[in-house]
């Protein structure tokens, strides 16, 4: 009992879950949480300043921007685009990748060989500007964000699964499920998968923070959401023109994606702490 308490008392797990789930609540709760609309505009508060700066006021308490839209309500509306980026795109590179990882690693051979030169020639071009390719092809919106990032990093996971399903495939219990007469798909879901599963998960968490930079980043060049969908990455191309007469208007939205990502680095490293086997048998768990 007393080592699973310890399994579960990682701060950077709690810390980054913490933090990533505060954002989550956000994002499901906008309209609730918000205290306007996103897009509302009030022309006598243009730039108004955050409440803790001279001349700023409750009825805006992170100030408001050069259309006089309200930054507080804008941030917690671009949680909600920037979660559903994150998950939806992670998931979706989660499952591309695994697929491809397990078949690469468990059978070998010429599919390995497939797989991985495909891999590695994918890997040779820049993600983002990958990115900006498939957006440019695809359009824009949140769905075409989704799977231009699934699309580029399901190589993220597929290289480096890959070498974990190799390790599992090489244990005595799946050598025994194959002597025994299993197919192939039943020992890939009932014995490799379930070894391999969290160190998916550690990874799926990492490339929620890597989505939510990439969506930012499209979204400053105007090529993720459309212009009445409030992002973190379109707030600060919307500041950058006024940012030497309200800085606010840049920091606040690249503060929040850094608490973000930052919290999804701390949630995967802690969970890659909290699942791995070898990491709990050095901490006696």
């Amino acid at each position: 009992m007393m080592g699973r308490k310890r399994r579960f008392a990682d701060p950077g797990l709690i810390i980054g879950g913490g933090f990533a789930a505060l954002v989550l609540i956000c994002a499901i709760f906008a309209p609730w949480i918000a205290p306007y609309q996103p897009n509302d505009q009030e022309l006598l508060y243009i730039l108004a300043p955050p409440v803790w700066v001279e001349g700023g006021t409750s009825a805006h308490l992170f100030g408001t921007d050069s259309l006089g839209r309200d930054t507080l309500s804008r941030m917690i509306y671009g949680a909600r685009t920037a979660m559903t980026v994150a998950v939806a795109a992670s998931f979706g590179a989660m499952l591309l990748g695994a697929f491809f990882a397990h078949l690469a690693g468990y059978f070998g051979g010429w599919v390995d060989w497939i797989i991985s030169r495909t891999v590695e020639v994918w890997l040779s071009f820049p993600p983002v500007v990958l990115s900006m390719l498939l957006i440019t092809g695809l359009g824009i919106g949140i769905d075409k964000v989704i799977l231009a990032i699934v699309l580029v990093d399901w190589t993220r996971f597929c290289r480096v699964l890959r070498s974990e399903v190799q390790v599992v495939r090489g244990q005595d219990y799946v050598a025994f499920a194959r002597l025994i007469g299993l197919s192939h798909m039943r020992v890939i879901l009932r014995e490799v998968f379930p070894a391999t599963l969290p160190m998916l998960i550690t990874l799926m968490s990492l490339q929620m923070g890597i989505s939510v930079v990439v969506e930012s980043i499209l979204s400053f060049v105007a090529m993720g959401v459309p212009s009445d969908v409030p992002a973190w990455g379109q707030m600060i191309a919307d500041a950058r023109i006024d940012m030497y007469y309200a800085p606010w208007g840049l920091a606040l939205p690249i503060f929040a994606i850094f608490l973000t990502v930052l919290s999804f680095n701390l949630m995967g490293d802690g969970l890659r702490r909290t699942l791995d086997p070898r990491h709990r048998a050095e901490r006696g768990a």
